[in-house]
C-alpha cells in the first residue's frame, strides 16, 4: 500500500502515515526499512497494512520533498546548524542561538540568567555560557538529517 508520512516523532520512534484514500496507520521506528533515510514527514513510502491500523514493512518509495535532498539551504523553514552551532558557541550566553532556532523562551531564559548572574558573582552565567558551547558542539556534530528531524522539525528547544 502507499502512503506519505504525516507525522514523525524521533524521541518516541513512531509515525502516521496517510494514505491516498485518506486512512492512517501507524507505524515504529523499527519497521522503517530503508536505512539510508530516516522517517520524516511527506515522504512517500510502501507498506504492508495489517488489520489493526499499523503499517509494516516500510519502504521509501519518494524523497524528492526529503530534507536530505535540501543541503544547507535555510528555505522553507529550515535552519542551518552551522549558524546556530557558531551563535552557541560564540554568542550562547546571551540566547542568540535559541532566538535563531526559534525557541523564544529558552533564548529569553538564557538572556535572562547570563545578565542576572553578572551580578551574582557570575557563576549563573558562566553555566549559561558552558551550556550554550556545550550545545553548539552538539549541533555541529549532528547531521544535516539528524539536525533537521530533531531540533528543526521538532523544535527541541534544549539539548
Amino acid at each position: 500500500m502507499k502512503a506519505k508520512v504525516l507525522d514523525y516523532n524521533i524521541q518516541e520512534g513512531k509515525g502516521l502515515l496517510l494514505t491516498e484514500e485518506g486512512e492512517r496507520y501507524t507505524f515504529s521506528n523499527n519497521e522503517w526499512k530503508t536505512q539510508e533515510v530516516h522517517p520524516s514527514r511527506n515522504i512517500k513510502v510502501d507498506f504492508v497494512a495489517e488489520e489493526n491500523g499499523i503499517a509494516t514493512g516500510l519502504y521509501v518509495e519518494e524523497i524528492d520533498s526529503h530534507p536530505s535532498k535540501i543541503q544547507n539551504t535555510t528555505a522553507n523553514n529550515e535552519k542551518s546548524k552551522m549558524v546556530a552551532g557558531l551563535l552557541a558557541i560564540f554568542l550562547g550566553g546571551l540566547g542568540i542561538h535559541k532566538f535563531y532556532m526559534g525557541c523564544q523562551k529558552a533564548g529569553l531564559t538564557m538572556l535572562i540568567i547570563w545578565f542576572f548572574g553578572l551580578f551574582i558573582a557570575g557563576i549563573p552565567s558562566f553555566v549559561i555560557i558552558v551550556i550554550s558551547f556545550i550545545e553548539g558542539i552538539i549541533y555541529l556534530t549532528k547531521s544535516d538529517l539528524d539536525f533537521n528531524n530533531i531540533y528543526v522539525k521538532n523544535e527541541k528547544c534544549w539539548f
